[in-house]
């Protein structure tokens, strides 16, 4: 890779609820997709930074994080995603914004191939950061 060649960078969130389903949202753009929650770092950011902002965005409140669990480059879209093992505030009320029209816990084998290892590595997580290339 030369030095003024760039790819996307983006950092992503796998919370839980109670019986172990996923936060997914609904995006208004693009494909219309269901996602974890996050995005594209902005320049001069961490992945932490990033984050922070992304679910103050997206889901109105500010999230812990316990561990970075993988990163996943993709082929297709030249881009690497930071997987983040983070839980809400007790009773948090979200708020999406306008980049989503609804979330919703989604069981794990209702995932696509590409969601589901994600999440997989995410919740079995041993100390070791996952790195996959799809």
């Amino acid at each position: 890779m030369a030095f003024d060649d760039c790819f996307r960078l983006s950092a992503h969130v796998v919370i839980t609820d109670a019986a172990g389903a996923v936060l997914l949202l609904k995006a208004t753009y693009g494909s219309l997709d269901w996602g974890l929650p996050g995005g594209a770092l902005e320049p001069g950011e961490t992945i932490h930074e990033c984050i922070a902002r992304e679910c103050r965005e997206e889901l109105g409140c500010d999230v812990a994080v316990a561990y970075l669990s993988g990163v996943y480059y993709h082929r297709a879209y030249n881009s690497q995603a930071f997987i983040f093992r983070c839980s809400l505030p007790d009773h948090a009320a979200l708020r999406l914004s306008d980049e989503h029209s609804a979330f919703r816990y989604f069981a794990l084998d209702e995932l696509g191939r590409v969601q589901r290892r994600r999440v997989d590595d995410c919740l079995s997580f041993q100390g070791v950061v996952a790195s996959v290339c799809f």
